[in-house]
């Protein structure tokens, strides 16, 4: 195993239309860790999330983004995610006419290099799709066209099980889920954890924890990570919300 973080990123600064909105990130994500990066709407998490998947929309003004020791900053996002990145979308987007096992199969050859039939994805999409509890029906649809939004996010989770990518970045997929729909995405998010695998996972929300337990915790304040710890963190943003961190870092 190598002995270089799976995910570095230093000092990192990124813009939108001149905006500037990180402001000086430093993490690192070791292999078999889960990170939460808490924060508050507008604080510049989905925009992390973003960069570090390297949307063009987003302009990196100052740092790095390091990724198994390889410098991927400049990086395009296929790239990335053929090294083995992988982001789940807070608002996944509708692809009508492409069905979701076309998708995976396209997106599988181009992350493993070998070229999948449609015959062997089905076959490799059984068992996890009902683990996730969907049924076979579900790989005939159109990508994320009318589906719920539990169904979106259970479709994140399919995909990242599929692609079986080593850095796994979940922006807010807790966002609009009732608590059945959560608990499914937690345990999927769980039994794809393991020892060379890691997941960055962004939220502002406790709940999500309640059901996957983070080996790290940061609170991300106005574009930059304010402070990190165990879980007793989540717990204390429970009870103090980001008032009590935004006070302190005012002392």
């Amino acid at each position: 195993m190598s002995d270089q973080p799976l995910l570095r990123i230093e000092n990192l600064h990124a813009s939108v239309e001149g905006a500037e909105i990180l402001k000086g990130v430093d993490l690192t994500v070791d292999r078999g860790e889960i990170h939460a990066l808490m924060g508050p709407n507008g604080s510049g998490k989905s925009t992390l999330a973003n960069v570090l998947m390297g949307n063009p929309a987003y302009e990196i003004t100052e740092g790095r983004i390091l990724f198994k020791g390889e410098d991927v900053t400049e990086a395009s996002p296929d790239q990335r995610a053929v090294m083995g990145m992988f982001l789940a979308f807070q608002y996944p987007e509708e692809i009508p006419g492409v069905t979701l096992v076309n998708f995976l199969r396209t997106a599988l050859s181009n992350r493993k290099g070998i070229d999948y039939t449609i015959l062997e994805l089905r076959l490799k999409l059984v068992d996890v799709m009902r683990d996730l509890g969907m049924e076979a029906s579900f790989a005939d649809r159109y990508l994320n066209e009318g589906f719920s939004g539990g169904e979106r996010k259970r479709n994140e989770v399919l995909q990242m099980a599929v692609l079986e990518p080593e850095l796994a970045i979940l922006d807010e997929t807790d966002s609009g889920l009732d608590i059945d729909a959560l608990r499914t995405v937690a345990e999927g998010v769980e039994k794809l954890a393991t020892d060379e695998r890691g997941f960055l996972i962004i939220t502002h929300y406790q709940r999500l924890l309640d059901y996957i337990t983070p080996d790290v915790v940061h609170i991300f304040l106005d574009g930059r990570v304010f402070t990190s710890g165990g879980p007793e963190l989540a717990k204390r943003l429970e009870e103090e919300g980001y008032e009590g961190f935004r006070e302190e870092a005012l002392a």
